[in-house]
């Protein structure tokens, strides 16, 4: 695996510089998805912007940002939607976005997902630029970019923000930073469920980094003491985040520890190792023309757990692997919102890296046509979405 402390950080003057091309090309990404999307809508007498601010998720953010927590839905069938299983951190976004704004709460997350995703952007960059250079670094970006749930980085979700913590958190782990890595693991902890994710691979590289000193003797001994402290504090403040919030949903509940578990039961959500999922796709393959997104999904399931597997064989740095497998086996083995599982997935970028090593090898002209292709495909398929069901 890479070695988290032998390559430095370029300087900060240069890094913005260096990343402009991958960020001119999402930011032309994301504005034709955009711009597709409000076409779509206008033919269909709709509001994009309420498609990207006031609907599902983002309804649930504004109203925990305008009335705090206790607010609860009762569907017919008995399922209890609590708010509660809304993490705190883009609502508190909101909240200060309106504070020091004419804007609204809908508007303040509207606002932040658009600088969080090029932020992400940013920060997926800086990762595989780091690891791999800086074609494979554009590459991995105009990836994430083009993605069929692209759009969703544009809309008043959680997803960017949470991606752009996840990122460069796991940005200052690859370059020894360790007090950072921890607070904004912290943050996003905050942020997502997942953010279990961001911690787990903050924790796993110090603790091979405590392995590997031990075995490598001779260092120099006045600065070891200072980069062990920060490596602690690190591990220390990464799973404060998660960990806060819900040890505080379960005294808000007063169901202990294991409240937060029963919130995400209201909801009919869970985590029982793919098997519902795995009943979901078998129960499409019995007729036609359901087959076919059987078969997709299949497909879906097939590349992802092949491109996890091409980032092992080609050595990714651990914490990449850690954070991505936990991000993905969190997203296919939870029991419900089937729908939603490729939004999920969003924020397992590293799965994207095996691609952005190959397309540079393809030649300039052949990949911008490639590249070019989805995009358009992508932008189609959001307004698509947007417009019908959309992400549950």
């Amino acid at each position: 695996m890479t070695d988290l402390e032998t390559r430095a950080a370029p300087p900060r003057a240069g890094a913005l510089r260096r990343a402009a091309p991958a960020l001119a090309g999402y930011a032309a990404v994301r504005a034709l998805g955009l711009l597709a999307l409000f076409l779509w809508s206008a033919a269909r007498d709709k509001s994009a912007y309420t498609l990207l601010t006031a609907r599902w998720d983002a309804l649930w953010y504004v109203r925990v940002a305008e009335l705090g927590y206790g607010y609860e839905v009762r569907p017919a069938n008995g399922d209890v939607h609590s708010n509660l299983a809304f993490f705190p951190l883009l609502p508190w976004l909101e909240r200060l976005v309106a504070a020091v704004s004419p804007l609204s709460y809908a508007d303040g997350g509207f606002l932040v997902s658009l600088v969080a995703s090029l932020a992400a952007a940013w920060g997926i960059f800086a990762v595989a630029d780091h690891v791999y250079g800086r074609r494979a670094g554009v590459c991995a970006v105009l990836l994430w970019a083009v993605l069929p749930v692209g759009i969703v980085q544009s809309m008043a979700y959680s997803e960017s923000l949470f991606t752009a913590l996840a990122a460069w958190a796991l940005y200052a782990v690859l370059t020894g930073r360790w007090v950072t890595a921890g607070a904004l693991a912290l943050f996003a902890g905050l942020t997502r469920p997942v953010g279990l994710a961001v911690a787990a691979a903050v924790w796993v590289a110090a603790l091979t980094s405590f392995v590997r000193d031990r075995s490598a003797p001779g260092q120099d001994g006045t600065a070891e003491p200072a980069t062990r402290v920060r490596r602690v504090l690190g591990m220390a403040l990464a799973p404060l985040g998660t960990a806060g919030y819900v040890l505080w949903v379960g005294h808000r509940t007063g169901k202990g520890p294991l409240g937060y578990l029963d919130v995400q039961a209201g909801w009919r959500n869970g985590f029982d190792g793919g098997y519902a999922f795995a009943r979901f796709v078998a129960e499409k393959l019995t007729s036609f023309p359901s087959a076919l997104a059987g078969a997709g999904l299949v497909a879906g399931v097939a590349s992802v757990v092949w491109l996890y597997v091409t980032g092992v064989r080609q050595r990714q740095p651990l914490p990449l692997l850690v954070y991505s497998g936990v991000v993905t086996a969190l997203a296919l083995c939870a029991s419900s919102y089937f729908g939603s599982k490729p939004r999920l997935l969003l924020p397992a970028f590293p799965l994207l890296l095996p691609l952005a090593l190959a397309l540079p090898k393809v030649r300039l002209r052949r990949s911008a046509t490639i590249l070019g292709a989805v995009a358009v495909a992508s932008a189609v398929y959001g307004a698509f979405w947007l417009n019908g069901s959309g992400p549950p």
